[in-house]
């Protein structure tokens, strides 16, 4: 068994200069001991697992208990927040995870979102023709970002459009830092009321949506009941769009700061499909990458020989696993043309990300835009002047200023 250090390490890490870098502890822990102990700002400890292999390990064997841990978070609290999480599809295990992802999969096959591309091309293109009549520099941010993935899962979802606004609102709070928990509370039980009371108007007037659809699958299927309707449709939305947002953004600046990369997307529109799965690798979605710890099940043996106890807290780094120089070839640098690239982004297993074609297509679609539209894109201040939100659990920009 692979030797820990004797106290736990201070979690999460400061952030680093720039926002085109990770922590370095990251790297260090990866290429040093690849599982530590670290300590949470509540004072629980977990384990930290950041090489590809045990990831993913993390990400598909059972013994590591998404139930189990939103259980327990439920079980201190017993606010709408704690038993939401328990109640989601991250918080579930199999079968009952099997039984409601089931119900949605087919809304989020690779063929039906591949024809809501025409829609996300549509939104892509009116955004942009909104944002040119803006004086420059346009933050990118307020104006492209955030809307663009808000307009595309709303509409999946059946959300009238004047509500968009109020439900970003609520789902940034939902994902913002885990201290905030009255924010997180009032936010939550916003969006609990407000689907009820959507619910009942699809179920007086169905519609060509994923809510009516659900619905018909409960009026069929006594298992499915309003408040699993609640509980996915929530999840849909905060996974959704907030992502997404933060990505846009992140991958343009991302782009800017390697400036050959870029230039071999503006020579060739072909690659930005590869392109966009080597920044999903590249720019981490959270400081490490991952977002919902897991706790184990039973004695679990890591690549290294690091054993973890049943019931230990483990946070799975994908942010370094996609940096991983056993698996990818100079994996520190940004290769838009990468052809091996089995990152682990949209996670694995069950709980691989269920809208993770929708996420690709929206990408895509901006990216390419973005460089047919404003060919010389550029920052309108020094990187140096960009900040990280600072309260939220998703890795994204306050504000992204840019000219043309």
């Amino acid at each position: 068994m692979a030797e820990a250090p004797s106290e736990p390490i201070a979690f999460p890490f400061p952030d680093p200069p720039s926002v085109c870098e990770l922590p370095p502890e990251l790297a260090e822990i990866r290429d040093g001991q690849s599982v530590v102990e670290v300590k949470f700002p509540d004072g629980i400890s977990g384990w930290m697992v950041t090489k590809h292999a045990d990831v993913r390990k993390v990400l598909v064997d059972s013994r590591f208990s998404s139930k189990v841990m939103a259980t327990a978070a439920a079980a201190m609290s017993e606010t709408e927040t704690g038993k939401l999480m328990n109640e989601s599809l991250v918080g579930m295990d199999a079968p009952e995870h099997t039984r409601l992802r089931k119900l949605v999969t087919k809304a989020f096959t690779a063929r039906r979102v591949e024809t809501l591309r025409p829609r996300i091309t549509e939104l892509v293109g009116q955004l942009l023709d909104e944002l040119e009549t803006l004086p420059r520099p346009v933050d990118l941010v307020k104006n492209f970002s955030v809307p663009l993935p808000v307009r595309v899962i709303c509409e999946l979802l059946g959300v009238p459009a004047g509500d968009q606004d109020t439900f970003h609102a609520w789902s940034n709070a939902l994902l913002g830092d885990w201290q905030q928990v009255v924010e997180k509370e009032a936010a939550t039980v916003s969006l609990v009321n407000y689907f009820g009371e959507l619910i009942a108007v699809k179920r007086e007037n169905p519609a060509d949506d994923l809510i009516s659809e659900l619905i018909a699958i409960s009026d069929g299927d006594s298992t499915l009941t309003e408040r699993e309707i609640i509980a996915l449709s929530i999840g849909i939305l905060s996974a959704g769009h907030e992502t997404t947002a933060n990505q846009i953004s992140m991958f343009l600046v991302t782009l800017l700061h390697n400036p050959e990369e870029l230039d071999k997307l503006r020579d060739n529109r072909e690659a930005i499909p590869k392109a966009v799965d080597e920044l999903l690798r590249f720019v981490p979605l959270t400081t490490t990458g991952g977002i919902i710890p897991r706790l184990t099940t039973a004695e679990v043996e890591l690549s290294g020989g690091q054993v973890l106890p049943a019931g230990a807290v483990v946070l799975p780094a994908v942010a370094t696993a996609n940096r991983d120089p056993e698996v990818f070839e100079d994996g520190e640098r940004l290769n838009v043309t990468r052809e091996n690239n089995p990152h682990l982004a949209f996670g694995a297993g069950i709980h691989h990300c269920l809208g993770a074609q929708l996420a690709r297509i929206e990408l895509q679609e901006a990216l390419g835009a973005i460089l047919d539209r404003m060919p010389q894109v550029r920052l309108a201040v020094p990187e140096s002047e960009l900040r990280l939100k600072s309260a939220s659990i998703i890795r994204g920009l306050e504000s992204l200023p840019i000219t043309w």
